[in-house]
């Protein structure tokens, strides 16, 4: 007589993401997982325009655009921040407050013409869905500026697409490396557009030996190594370890950055988070290949503060960092 075949819970994030044996999933409120987004007296974002659009209609993914039509960089163009949210490539929204406060700052701020990229989340599509995405936005941008004239409105007026740069936080971070190596290793054509660098906030990236910080994690983290591991195994394929070369970018199965004409980047850490160690170790192998990078360190900050805490000294602190990064490019240390 054969056992009980009904479905079961085999992970569960926080009751908000449920995967069941049979592959099968439910997703609860995400709002529960993060904190209303409170913007402080006198802090008010002046005249950003957005809209969302579709990019990939056969899978409805949008990006949302924002610009600010009062702010004049040369020529009346601004540069172009590509920008891919976080939450383990299995929860997170660009709608969310979260990240369209990040994207609102940013755009006036930097100021910048923001895309915030909608990609397919696993585990119902699991990697690499989510970067396939994102190369599909960058060649749905690069058809908008063959178009020129006839582009979307807001990016003819306002886009200056010689000066692209691609970013992300945590899993979005991940996403834009492996979007700038595709780029840079030729698989991923862009040309008009040029990727003038990428900016990797708080990166999730991983590996199958722990790091000093992974093993001994700072206390009270917004992101723990416990919850890590388990967005690792819903998001990366079936029964692959965290040396995938998604997770581990320099694991024994990945391929050498090495021949990768990579554009200049620009690497955010948090020594709060438990994944500083792995933010160090990407700048430093990357300088070590001769690479232009930055590293900025942010002091006890932890991870995900530029959206969790978006209007801190901190989160100014990193706006004005990659206002200078956009503007003037990589200050390499």
């Amino acid at each position: 007589m054969s056992g009980d075949t009904t479905p079961h819970v085999v992970e569960d994030l926080a009751g908000v993401l449920k995967l069941f044996s049979d592959g099968s999933v439910v997703r609860g409120d995400e709002s529960l997982l993060s904190p209303p987004v409170e913007r402080p007296h006198g802090r008010e974002v002046p005249d950003v325009q957005w809209k969302d659009i579709v990019y990939d209609a056969a899978h409805g993914l949008r990006v949302r655009l924002y610009v600010m039509p009062a702010a004049a960089g040369e020529g009346g163009r601004l540069p172009v921040l590509v920008y891919f949210h976080g939450g383990g490539y299995c929860i997170g929204a660009l709608e969310q407050p979260m990240f369209h406060t990040f994207c609102l700052r940013a755009a006036s701020e930097l100021p910048a013409v923001v895309l915030s990229v909608q990609y397919r989340l696993a585990p119902e599509h699991r990697l690499p869905t989510a970067i396939d995405d994102g190369a599909g936005f960058l060649s749905w941008l690069r058809g908008q500026a063959v178009l020129g004239a006839g582009a979307d409105p807001w990016l003819a007026e306002s886009a200056d697409f010689d000066r692209t740069f691609i970013s992300g936080l945590s899993a979005g971070a991940n996403l834009a490396h492996h979007i700038a190596v595709r780029v840079g290793s030729g698989q991923l054509t862009t040309d008009p557009v040029l990727v003038a660098g990428y900016a990797l906030i708080d990166a999730f990236f991983g590996g199958v030996e722990r790091t000093a910080a992974e093993a001994n994690p700072p206390a009270n983290v917004s992101l723990t190594v416990e919850v890590a591991d388990q967005l690792w195994r819903m998001s990366l394929p079936v029964a692959a370890t965290r040396d995938h070369p998604v997770a581990n970018p320099f694991g024994p199965d990945s391929p050498s950055l090495e021949p990768v004409a990579l554009p200049p980047a620009l690497v955010v850490a948090s020594t709060g988070d438990f994944l500083y160690e792995r933010g160090l170790g990407y700048a430093a192998r990357l300088k070590d290949m001769g690479k232009p990078v930055e590293l900025a360190e942010f002091d006890g900050e932890q991870h995900g503060f530029s959206v969790l805490q978006p209007w801190s000294p901190a989160s100014d602190e990193l706006i004005r960092i990659l206002q200078r990064f956009v503007h003037h490019g990589a200050s390499t240390n």
